[in-house]
Order: structure tokens, then sequence, then C-alpha cells
């Protein structure tokens, strides 16, 4: 991690209208001010999965204002951690950041029953990353 006081982690995905969605919100409500927090896409969705949408507030997370953003150069460069969800998504490579590709079902077309074990995982491997790069003091 650079020496930088506050770390940043762009999630990436396709649409970026499930999965990332869920993992940047998980981190911005874990972490709060300690981590800078983005999420894009390659081909963003007009709007966030409704499924995810509504998996996310059963467990006390609104993202009902999030829109789908694209995948920029900028941002990569921007972050110090860039995690890709599983979903063959290419990011440009910059060296000194630190890639990681978590492997997740997509939730595209499913239903909140379908969208909560995704949610789920995806929230342990949240905890897991802000114990390593943003512990609370």
């Amino acid at each position: 991690m650079p020496d930088s006081a506050t770390p940043s982690v762009l999630f990436v995905c396709v649409h970026n209208a499930g999965r990332s969605q869920m993992a940047a919100a998980f981190l911005t409500h874990l972490a709060g001010d300690r981590v800078q927090v983005r999420s894009a896409g390659s081909a963003p969705a007009d709007t966030v999965n409704p499924a995810v949408v509504q998996a996310m507030a059963e467990v006390g997370i609104d993202i009902t204002a999030e829109v789908p953003k694209v995948l920029t150069v900028e941002a990569v460069q921007a972050s110090d951690v860039v995690i890709t969800m599983g979903c063959g998504d290419t990011c440009p490579v910059f060296p000194g950041k630190r890639y990681l590709d978590w492997e997740l079902p997509d939730p595209a077309g499913q239903g909140v029953e379908a969208v909560r074990p995704i949610r789920d995982e995806i929230e342990q491997r949240i905890r897991g990353l802000v114990d390593e790069i943003a512990p609370a003091n």
C-alpha cells in the first residue's frame, strides 16, 4: 500500500449494477472515511439491479441513490487496490497497484433470494479487506 493516509479501492464489474455496487457500499459502510471507495463498469447498466438494492436494504445499507459508472483509466490510476468481481473484465494495469479478482456469481437477472448469498460473501471479503488496509484504531 502507498504511504498515503487514506487507501483507495476501486471495484470493477461489467455493468457496475450488482457485485461492485454491493462491495463499494459495504466498504463505505464498514470503513467510513478510512478508505476512499470507487466502483465502475466497462459497460455500465442504466440502473443498479433492484434485487441488489433490496438485498442491501435488508442489512441496513441504502444504495437507492447509486448509479452505474463507466470505468476510466483515471479511476484505476487514482486507486491503490483494484478488485475485479469475477466477470472477466479487463482493467488497465499500472505499476504499484494491487490487483485482486474475486470470483463471485453474477446477480444479474436473479431474484433477491439468489442475491443474498452473494451479498453475504462480499461482506465477508470486505471485512477482511478492511482489517488489512484500514484497521480501526
